[in-house]
């Protein structure tokens, strides 16, 4: 959209690269920038290296937007760019969002939120302009797959990164291994939780995987894929 409105040599695309997010999804990334000929590069944040997120605080999300931001006012200020947007929207508004408060406190405009534009309008919006990823499932970082307060390492976002591909290669669209220290529980999409349950081969194979990869037990959780799901035990306090 904003190469559209204000022309590609008025707009670059950021992504950073780190732990809390997958290869794949840098990829995917790089990718359509280059298929929207948009200016392009890549930095690398340093959230991990910061003791309090990694100490998995509810506000966590602060801390690793504040460390994006921070890198993204530096780059604009060097490469003669007023604006730093980001892709908070307005539905965005109905869970909690303690990124948004970094953005904030650093002048970071929102303009699907200013706009009062949700996830299904985008959806619409990008259909509408042929762009790949219409119909691309929700993300959000592996850091999210842990109950609040569960110190997080490289060691365990690369073990739910590593289950999540497993799930994206047979087939599931949308996909949450969340993991609650030695049990995982994986959410889907309410057709993919039909299809899983009714095919005890691709169970086993999806069991044996992850206890593979250090999971005691492996769960399906029956309320289905939902964001932020880890806030709903701290919204019941």
């Amino acid at each position: 959209m904003a190469l559209s409105a204000i022309g590609g040599e008025n707009v670059l695309a950021v992504t950073a690269k780190s732990d809390v997010f997958p290869e794949r999804e840098y990829k995917s990334a790089r990718e359509l920038a280059k298929k929207l000929n948009a200016g392009f590069i890549t930095i690398h944040t340093k959230e991990m290296k910061n003791s309090t997120f990694l100490k998995n605080p509810v506000n966590r999300c602060y801390y690793c937007k504040k460390e994006l931001f921070t890198q993204l006012i530096s780059i604009a200020g060097k490469k003669g760019f007023n604006v730093i947007i980001d892709g908070f929207n307005y539905d965005d508004r109905k869970d909690m969002r303690y990124g948004s408060r970094a953005a904030k406190e650093l002048g970071i405009r929102s303009p699907l939120d200013e706009a009062r534009i949700g996830k299904d309008d985008i959806r619409i919006f990008s259909r509408a302009l042929q762009l790949p990823t219409w119909d691309k499932p929700s993300f959000a970082c592996l850091a999210s797959r842990f109950p609040y307060h569960h110190k997080i390492t490289k060691e365990k976002l690369k073990k739910v990164d590593i289950a999540e591909d497993f799930l994206y290669k047979r087939g599931f669209k949308q996909v949450r291994v969340r993991a609650h220290n030695n049990i995982a529980r994986i959410e889907l999409a309410d057709n993919d939780i039909k299809r899983l349950l009714s095919n005890q081969q691709l169970q086993k194979d999806i069991t044996g995987r992850l206890k593979q990869l250090g999971f005691f037990y492996v769960t399906l959780d029956l309320e289905g894929y939902r964001t932020g799901s880890m806030n709903e035990e701290i919204k019941r306090r």
